[in-house]
């Protein structure tokens, strides 16, 4: 077999605001791989088939000596993000040809893996589209099931306030918590989002860009759940609106990934005058406690349509700059996929 064009989405610069396509990652083609013949040193090839953008990968476009929980992306190389992939080639006993593996990814047709450090084989006897993985069953529906599962304390008959619940983390804690007996406030950035989020179960779901949330939360709470995506103004707002004792869970504030900080916090004495509980978290953190219980339980629901997704799917590589601006502006639909390949 001849070699073919291995393309790359290559970090190219540090943005200071909104990363820029073409300028803060770049599409390379300069690089080829044969897959036939190139060495594998006891490893194999995986071709890359979904790749998910998600807001934390902001974050990771930073200089390298500033610390974070996540590894920061370094110029002139690959962004790496959560995947699903194929085996075409494999010298490894572990790794069959055919297997379907997740987790971190290379933004690359093909990669040269040793081992499956940063993977998992991937059962999939529903039949379920394998960008599913990447989204509900993927990383983003860990971090809405593990947290809600692990912070919440739930009772049927409470008041939870969701931000970004059209997301893919919102959108299944909206359903979580529809389960559990509670009543759901959302909110989200357009029209389309609104209707969506009602669909899935939201009692109340607004545009927070047309309509206040301190307005709605005032109306419609005081509020005993908050799971904040966003933070800034909308955190401040559901302070505010806590009712006692209410649970506050931080899963993002993208609010403020963009411009250096997040919006200062006038309420939060309330954590204090309401005995307020805020929980913050990074989902690896949890994915030991709840790893087995998660494939066990989520995506039977899935398959039967009990629980519902929805997907904002980008055709081609070369579209990963693109799809991370429209997530952190907020422009994508649902959960973005960059599909990069058939199998």
């Amino acid at each position: 077999m001849a070699p073919v064009t291995n393309g790359r989405v290559l970090f190219n610069a540090i943005p200071e605001g909104f990363p820029v396509p073409g300028e803060t990652t770049v599409y390379d083609t300069s690089e080829t791989i044969d897959i036939e013949t190139v060495a594998l040193n006891g490893g194999f090839v995986l071709k890359t088939l979904e790749l998910s953008v998600d807001p934390y990968m902001r974050g990771r476009m930073r200089e390298p000596s500033k610390k974070s929980y996540s590894d920061p992306f370094f110029i002139g190389k690959p962004l790496n993000g959560y995947g699903v992939g194929v085996v075409i080639r494999s010298e490894n006993a572990e790794v069959q040809v055919g297997d379907h593996l997740y987790g971190i990814l290379e933004h690359q047709h093909y990669s040269i893996r040793k081992d499956l450090s940063g993977l998992e084989k991937i059962q999939n006897p529903d039949k379920l589209p394998w960008s599913a993985y990447i989204g509900v069953l993927g990383m983003p529906g860990k971090t809405a099931y593990m947290a809600w599962k692990e912070y919440s304390h739930a009772k049927k008959g409470e008041v939870a306030f969701v931000s970004t619940g059209a997301g893919p983390v919102g959108s299944l804690v909206i359903q979580l918590a529809k389960r559990d007996g509670l009543k759901v406030i959302a909110s989200a950035g357009s029209d389309e989002k609104v209707k969506f989020m009602k669909e899935i179960g939201a009692d109340v779901a607004f545009n927070y860009k047309t309509t206040k949330t301190a307005e709605v939360l005032e109306k419609e709470g005081p509020i005993d759940i908050f799971w904040d995506n966003v933070g800034g103004e909308t955190l401040d707002a559901a302070l505010e609106a806590a009712n006692n004792y209410g649970r506050f869970i931080e899963c993002g504030m993208i609010s403020g990934y963009n411009n250096g900080h997040s919006t200062g916090i006038k309420n939060l004495f309330h954590v204090v005058a309401k005995s307020l509980t805020i929980s913050g978290f990074i989902i690896f953190r949890l994915e030991a406690k709840y790893r087995e219980e998660f494939y066990k339980v989520l995506p039977p629901l899935v398959a039967s349509g009990e629980i519902k997704y929805s997907e904002d799917v980008y055709n081609g590589l070369d579209k990963v700059g693109d799809v991370i601006l429209a997530v952190q502006k907020g422009t994508n639909k649902a959960k973005a996929v960059v599909h990069v390949a058939d199998e």
